[in-house]
């Protein structure tokens, strides 16, 4: 199954209808919690919905779309939009043995390890991790917007390995 994180840009969200389409999923799941700013302007309410409604604009049709929304959470947004998904499935019959997840740069590897960690050691996760746009990936550390990902990013993956089971 074909899973995107409803948070990612637009530009994400074209390479995971790309890869929705090279590879014949059946469905395209969109996660996401609320959306923090707009959300008082804008027709949807969670990432998971403005994720579902922009694919739609992109091409997909609305019956392979499924958004998925997630709780307001403070912390583990990830973890939670996962475990989220994880239920929708338990409650409409649907459990997958592998899932592929896309998400965007450094993010991918703690999406990964949190999805990972809500379906269970006995499934799998691949990642399809979309170059961030945002900074030159090769070279992160001459911006100030890549040093503050691959940082804030590498203290939320130790976080995720060795804090978060005993949060």
């Amino acid at each position: 199954m074909l899973v995107v994180e409803g948070w990612v840009p637009d530009y994400v969200m074209e390479e995971a209808k790309a890869e929705f389409e090279r590879h014949h999923y059946g469905k395209l799941y969109v996660t996401g919690g609320p959306l923090e700013i707009g959300g008082y302007l804008s027709e949807y309410k969670t990432h998971a919905e403005l994720g579902m409604a922009t694919l739609f604009r992109l091409g997909l049709s609305k019956d392979v779309l499924v958004a998925v929304p997630a709780p307001l959470v403070k912390k583990d947004r990830t973890y939670v939009s996962a475990v989220a998904l994880k239920n929708w499935l338990r409650q409409h019959a649907a459990e997958p043995t592998s899932i592929n997840l896309v998400s965007m740069g450094v993010h991918a590897r703690r999406s990964k390890l949190l999805f990972l960690k809500a379906f269970g050691e006995d499934s799998r996760v691949g990642i399809i991790a979309v170059e961030d746009r945002n900074h030159d990936p090769r070279y992160w550390w001459k911006s100030s917007q890549g040093v503050r990902v691959v940082v804030d990013e590498l203290v939320a993956y130790f976080y995720a390995v060795f804090v978060f089971p005993f949060a």
